[in-house]
C-alpha cells in the first residue's frame, strides 16, 4: 500500500511557462484525500519572447523560479478527480539590443497564481487507499481545466513583466495507457486569453493587447523501476498560434510554432518524501521556446481526511 501511493503521489507539480510547460504522468490518479505539498526550483536561461511586438536582438535572460504548490484528491460524482494551486516568484536579468544598444535590466516579483481542477472520465473511479493498492492502471481518459490569474507583477510601462495582467485558461483532454512498466501519456489543449488592457511599453498611451489561441500536444514516454520506487520519462510538446494584436494593428511576426524535447526522474526516498529533476531544451524554435531549462522539486504526500 505504501510503495503503490508513493508511486501515485510522486507527479511533482512542476510549473512552466503557458504552452511551453511538460508535464509527465499529469492524468495518473491518486486515492481519495491525497495531498501534497511540492517546492520547486526552476532555472531558465535563453531567448526572452517579446510578442514579436518589439526589434530586439540578442535577447537573452537568466532567471529562478521557485514555486509553492498544493494538491488534493478527492471524489467527483464517483469519478478520481483533483485540484492543485501553485504560486511562482521570479528572480532575473535579462538583457538585448536595440538600436546598437545594449540594454540590461533585474526583474524580482511574484508570478501569476495558477489552478488547475482535473477530472476522470474513463478508468480510474474514486478510490480509498486501501483499495487503490490493489487497482492496476489500465487505460485513462481525463479532462483538466487550468486558470492563470492576472497576480503577478505588473506595470504597463515595463516591458519586462512577471505577469500577463490578464487571465489566461486552458481546457485539455489527457489520455493515459499503461503496458507493464511502461506508460504512454497524451493531452491535446488550447490557452485562451481575455485582453491585456493596459500594454503600453513605447506606447504615447496603453492600449488593449490580444492574443489568439494556442493550441498544444504533449507526449510522454515513461518507465517505473519497482525495484528502487523510481520512474523516468521521455517528454516532448509542440504548440502553435498565439499571434499578437492591438486595436487595428496585428502583428503577423508574434504567431508562435515551437517544440521542446526533454527528461525527467522521479525518486522517492521517504514514506512522505520524493525529489523530482527535469530538463528540457527547445529542439525546434519558430518563435517562443528558445531556452533551455532545469527544474528540481521536493514534494510532501500524505493521506488526509475528508474535507
Amino acid at each position: 500500500m505504501r510503495a503503490a501511493f508513493l508511486v501515485a503521489l510522486a507527479f511533482g507539480f512542476i510549473q512552466s511557462l503557458s504552452a511551453q510547460e511538460l508535464s509527465p504522468r499529469a492524468y495518473l490518479i491518486t486515492p481519495d484525500h491525497s495531498n501534497a505539498v511540492t517546492l520547486t526550483w526552476s532555472f531558465y536561461d535563453g531567448a526572452v519572447n517579446f510578442n514579436g511586438v518589439y526589434p530586439y536582438s540578442g535577447t537573452d535572460g537568466v532567471y529562478h523560479v521557485p514555486v509553492f504548490s498544493y494538491y488534493h484528491a478527492f471524489s467527483f460524482f464517483g469519478r478520481s478527480a483533483n485540484v492543485a494551486a501553485s504560486l511562482p516568484y521570479g528572480v532575473g536579468n535579462f538583457e538585448g539590443n536595440s538600436n546598437r544598444t545594449h540594454q540590461s535590466i533585474y526583474r524580482s516579483g511574484l508570478l501569476d497564481l495558477t489552478a488547475r481542477l482535473s477530472v476522470n472520465l474513463y478508468g480510474g473511479k474514486a478510490m480509498p487507499v486501501q483499495e487503490f493498492a490493489r487497482w492496476k492502471q489500465k487505460r485513462l481518459l481525463g479532462a483538466s481545466l487550468k486558470i492563470v490569474a492576472p497576480t503577478g507583477q505588473y506595470d504597463s510601462d515595463a516591458l519586462i513583466n512577471w505577469g500577463i495582467n490578464r487571465w489566461a485558461f486552458k481546457p485539455e483532454l489527457g489520455y493515459s495507457e499503461r503496458w507493464g512498466h511502461w506508460i504512454l501519456d497524451s493531452y491535446v489543449g488550447a490557452w485562451l486569453y481575455t485582453v491585456n488592457p493596459a500594454f503600453g511599453y513605447g506606447l504615447p498611451a496603453p492600449e488593449p493587447q490580444m492574443e489568439s489561441p494556442i493550441g498544444t500536444v504533449e507526449i510522454h514516454l515513461s518507465y517505473d523501476f519497482p525495484k528502487f520506487g523510481l520512474w523516468a520519462s521521455l517528454d516532448g510538446n509542440t504548440w502553435w498560434g498565439g499571434e499578437n494584436s492591438f486595436p487595428n494593428k496585428p502583428v503577423p511576426s508574434s504567431k508562435q510554432l515551437s517544440s521542446r524535447l526533454g527528461g525527467t526522474l522521479s525518486v522517492p526516498f521517504t514514506r512522505h518524501q520524493s525529489v523530482k529533476i527535469a530538463y528540457s531544451d527547445g529542439v525546434y524554435v519558430r518563435f517562443g521556446g528558445n531556452y533551455q531549462s532545469v527544474q528540481v522539486a521536493w514534494q510532501y504526500s500524505w493521506i488526509g481526511k475528508r474535507w
